[in-house]
């Protein structure tokens, strides 16, 4: 597994080995209960827990529809109540049983951990998602080839290969992960520079200069969608869209405090392996 240290004028990359450094990485789900996080779905109030979507059990965090009678595009997002601007999110995910009434067909075993997003309390009630960068947590259909930690873009571009990339999705390299089985996901935000993906310790996945811009994100207050602007910083979330997912792990390695000193940062990068 590698991640790239990039100054924010993407003209350089450093490719060094991703690791845990002992005492640094901070657990963003206790497995007790939902403290810290606060619950925006689509059609309701801030923290209205509609169907009781959000849940811990088993010492998971679950995201489910058995008390929805139709899904009626009631996306929802539980997000963590702090912002973050350079950091590795680490999360172990399964998608299990099946999807919700009336689920659209895209969203069938999809799910999302939305990166730079808004903060909740600037959401609109019937807004649909956050506007964010989305690391796109798909599972397979048991047949076909589905990558995992794509990139969608709710509200947002980015930089590839040296342009604006303004599709609203783009595939990784990855593996395809049929069935229920437990995923290892990674991403590596640092600031408004760099961006990795990571799945299973292989980088699936880089782009640069994470903006707001774009659309696939409705309604929106334009006061906070200001096309352009650089996204530092912003909330991390985890996405209900339609079908069952686990969590077994939500973790941050704060990478701010090195931000200031690309040498330190450096050395951190090069002191992290394997998980």
């Amino acid at each position: 597994m590698s991640v790239a240290c990039s100054s924010s004028d993407n003209k350089t990359a450093v490719e060094e080995p991703l690791a845990d450094v002992s005492g640094q990485w901070k657990s963003l789900f206790n497995g007790k209960d939902m403290d810290h996080w606060k619950i925006k779905i689509a059609k309701h109030e801030l923290d209205e827990n509609y169907g009781n979507t959000f849940r811990v059990e088993d010492g998971m965090l679950k995201v489910r529809y058995d008390e929805y009678t139709d899904f009626d595009k009631q996306y929802g997002h539980i997000f963590y109540d702090e912002s973050f601007s350079a950091y590795l999110l680490h999360l172990e995910y399964r998608f299990v049983g099946d999807q919700a009434p009336a689920g659209e067909g895209w969203a069938l075993r999809n799910s999302g951990a939305m990166l730079h997003g808004q903060d909740p309390r600037t959401m609109l009630k019937d807004q649909n998602f956050p506007i964010s960068i989305e690391g796109q947590l798909l599972g397979g259909d048991g047949e076909h080839d589905r990558t995992t930690s794509n990139l969608c873009t709710p509200g947002t571009n980015v930089v590839m290969e040296g342009e604006l990339f303004t599709p609203h999705c783009v595939k990784s390299t990855s593996k395809t992960y049929h069935g229920e089985q437990w995923v290892s996901a990674d991403f590596l935000v640092l600031a408004d520079s760099v961006v990795q993906h990571i799945v299973e310790g292989d980088t699936v996945l880089t782009y640069y200069s994470p903006q707001i811009g774009g659309g696939n994100v409705d309604p929106v207050d334009p006061a906070i969608k200001q096309d352009g602007k650089m996204l530092t910083e912003g909330f991390i979330s985890l996405q209900s869209e339609s079908h069952p997912i686990d969590f077994r792990k939500v973790e941050i390695f704060d990478l701010a405090p090195y931000m200031k000193d690309k040498n330190e940062l450096k050395k951190v990068l090069q002191q992290l392996r394997e998980r």
